[in-house]
């Protein structure tokens, strides 16, 4: 797996590894497949470490099958990993990242649900709407990465949308202009209480910039998605279409996979 960004900017809020508990996460989708992470910058974990020595083997069809840990075209990840598979020389094949995919709005619910900004229930995640002035009344899906990023993220807007009852725009976290105009278009449509849900898993810009960015623009910012046993998910997928596109296997749907059995998943909740 390609995680953005550092070692040291590639943790979660309690400062765990993101890339070692994607790697747990995936491991408890595909135990029977050997999971590396590296990192796409820096020289701690790198992905080019990960892409040294990997046994190919007589009855195998490639040494191993790249998963970028975006969730969209990422242009400065996208670059990186291709120089650190050119530079390996190992037969490997890069997957798409993480979205847009529907599991993915289900984590951007997940995260928003979690620091109080809209309601779910406890089964489905389904927004229960109230009227509360704490609630968001209006929601930007914050991309980074690029213009194709925006596309995506405009996929994951319109899923988060069905599942929340609110208006939910797309923005480029990269572009102040683009969220400030975003932000401007809902509060246009009688938007007060806007959040600012990042879809990505943290490593791709610095927290400060991004409180910053929501303090100008007058709007909340929420946590961005970490490591998710939903994220794991759609990584064990990525790896299976690969192999059903070289006719090893047939890719599993999405119930077919079995449920993650270590520790560091989601509790069912």
């Amino acid at each position: 797996m390609a995680v953005p960004g550092t070692a040291e900017q590639a943790r979660d809020a309690d400062g765990g590894s993101i890339g070692a508990r994607m790697a747990d996460l995936v491991r408890a989708y595909r135990p029977e497949v050997t999971i590396r992470f590296g990192h796409t910058e820096g020289d701690e974990q790198t992905l080019a470490e990960a892409l040294t020595g990997l046994d190919e083997g007589e009855d195998r069809p490639l040494a191993g099958v790249v998963v970028p840990l975006v969730t969209a075209p990422h242009e400065a990840a996208s670059a990186a990993i291709s120089a650190a598979v050119a530079d390996s020389g190992a037969n490997v094949r890069v997957t798409e990242g993480l979205g847009p995919h529907p599991m993915l709005a289900e984590v951007l619910h997940l995260r928003l649900a979690e620091a109080g900004f809209v309601r779910a229930d406890r089964m489905r995640l389904i927004s229960v709407v109230a009227r509360d002035t704490t609630m968001a009344d209006g929601v930007v899906v914050g991309a980074v990465g690029g213009e194709g990023a925006v596309g995506a993220a405009g996929v994951s807007a319109v899923l988060l949308a069905a599942r929340l009852g609110l208006t939910v725009l797309p923005a480029d976290l990269d572009s102040a202009e683009s969220v400030e105009q975003t932000v401007a278009q809902l509060r246009q449509g009688g938007c007060q209480r806007p959040v600012i849900a990042p879809s990505a898993l943290g490593p791709e810009l610095p927290r400060a910039e991004l409180e910053a960015l929501a303090e100008r623009v007058g709007a909340r910012l929420g946590t961005p998605l970490g490591a998710d046993s939903l994220l794991g998910k759609i990584a064990a997928l990525r790896y299976a279409e690969i192999l059903n596109s070289l006719g090893v296997e047939q890719p599993p749907t999405v119930d077919e996979l079995p449920a993650p059995v270590g520790s560091r998943h989601r509790p069912e909740s």
